[in-house]
């Protein structure tokens, strides 16, 4: 943890080559959590960990205006970057230039009963503005719990709440996000 705050701290203070030490110290912990988050898209998705990675840590570290504290607030940034470019892509896939709403089947899944659906990254991310201006911590769980891959306890140091705060707010996001994501939902609550 300290390398990383260390690094954070050389990159705020100036020092270019600390970006490319700070990339070494954080990919493959980066690489692990998109592949992860890539692996709940809908089939079809071609993005790539590896670009997911990389566009997120650019954007990242391009940001001259960005500190970072700690690495936990890193880490939290990195998830923001990360739902902003799937909510990117997927806005992309659906406009008109990129077929819409058409979803390319091949002969041989037309056989298949009912494929399973993966999350709607654009309903989320509406449900999750939604949620944070309710309740904006809440919201950063589950950005860090969802997108970062953080475990309860790592999110909770991240917020600087306590386990047991995480997850009841946990609980609490989880179920609301949920009823405003199911097929009924008015989305006025």
């Amino acid at each position: 943890m300290t390398d990383v705050t260390q690094i954070l701290s050389e990159i705020e203070h100036g020092d270019h080559a600390a970006a490319d030490q700070l990339l070494q110290v954080v990919y493959d912990e980066l690489r692990k959590l998109a592949a992860q988050k890539l692996a709940h898209e809908r089939p079809g998705q071609t993005l790539q960990a590896t670009a997911l990675v990389h566009e997120a840590y650019v954007r990242l570290v391009g940001s001259a205006d960005e500190h970072w504290d700690s690495r936990g607030h890193f880490f939290a940034a990195a998830a923001e970057s990360m739902r902003r470019i799937l909510v990117e892509n997927a806005r992309h896939k659906r406009s008109r230039r990129a077929g819409g709403e058409w979803r390319r089947v091949a002969l041989s899944d037309v056989q298949v009963a009912a494929p399973q659906p993966g999350v709607d990254v654009l309903a989320l991310s509406d449900a999750l503005e939604r949620l944070e201006s309710r309740d904006p911590r809440k919201a950063t769980l589950v950005k860090l719990r969802y997108f970062a891959g953080l475990t309860n306890q790592e999110a909770a140091d991240a917020l600087g709440i306590s386990s047991a705060t995480a997850d009841n707010d946990w609980a609490y996001a989880k179920s609301w996000l949920k009823m405003q994501l199911s097929p009924d939902a008015t989305n006025s609550s």
